[in-house]
């Protein structure tokens, strides 16, 4: 690897780690960041989630004062993320290089219009906790259900999946964002580590790339939770809004370019 490319990763690393503390979806830049370096789309989808999810424990680590608030509701999300995230895991190892690569701008697309509508969704979840009090337990297995679907898409992919358990965990009655976003990190942790060990014996890592984007996550993930009350989550979105919209218009060109000069 080139220097520009070294320099590249880690600072995608550190940028992708920061961002999903703040707000979650530093896909979005790790991602297309090893696409831009060569990476064949699997591969590097494998990799930044290897990439991303052991930098997790910097974001942790910033969030331990909430730890105990959050435990009694892990047994009721920690199984379902688990198998979900094997699930999504699964599902990539059976897809080709060729068909995600179709399904890439759609993926980006996709995660980039959850950013977006994010403000909506929590307004249009924005629940009491009474609601949950109150004895309906529907809410909380229509929650663990909605857990499930995330966990799938997680292990698949994985950009959007924080914005969309805050707004699961925010209908079943949670408010503080602080425990919310501690929560939110466990379980994305999770659907991303089972998804890692997969792709681990799947043999789709590349990992001296893993390992140099894995040191700038680290140290992103570690500032993006120690300091997130000083960032402006809503000038992180803005931002993260207008990259995803460029590079699903980038990924989507690119595709149809290989569509028009296809061998006949």
């Amino acid at each position: 690897m080139s220097l520009t490319e070294i320099l590249g990763l880690m600072l995608a690393g550190a940028a992708g780690g920061v961002i999903n503390a703040v707000a979650g979806g530093g896909t979005l830049v790790t991602f297309p960041t090893l696409l831009w370096f060569g990476t064949p789309p699997i591969v590097a989808n494998a990799t930044s989630t290897l990439a991303l999810v052991i930098g997790t424990s910097g974001s942790l680590y910033g969030y331990r004062r909430h730890l105990s608030a959050v435990r009694p509701w892990l047994w009721r999300f920690v199984p379902i993320s688990i198998l979900g995230g094997l699930i999504g895991g699964v599902l990539l190892t059976f897809t080709s290089n060729q068909t995600f690569s179709k399904l890439v701008p759609f993926l980006i697309l996709f995660a980039t219009v959850l950013f977006l509508a994010q403000g909506l969704v929590r307004r249009l979840t924005n629940l009491d906790a009474r609601r949950w009090r109150s004895g309906q337990r529907g809410v909380l297995w229509g929650a663990v259900l909605f857990q499930f679907a995330v966990a799938i898409y997680g292990g698949y992919f994985g950009a959007g999946i924080g914005i969309l358990m805050l707004a699961s965990l925010r209908f079943i009655g949670l408010g503080n964002i602080h425990e919310m976003n501690t929560l939110k990190t466990i379980l994305s942790s999770l659907i991303n580590l089972v998804a890692a060990v997969w792709f681990i014996f799947a043999g789709l890592i590349h990992w001296p790339k893993a390992g140099i984007m894995t040191l700038g996550a680290l140290a992103g993930y570690y500032l993006g939770a120690h300091y997130s009350q000083r960032i402006s989550p809503a000038r992180v979105r803005q931002i993260i809004t207008a990259i995803g919209f460029m590079l699903s218009a980038l990924t989507f060109y690119k595709e149809f370019i290989r569509w028009v000069v296809r061998p006949q």
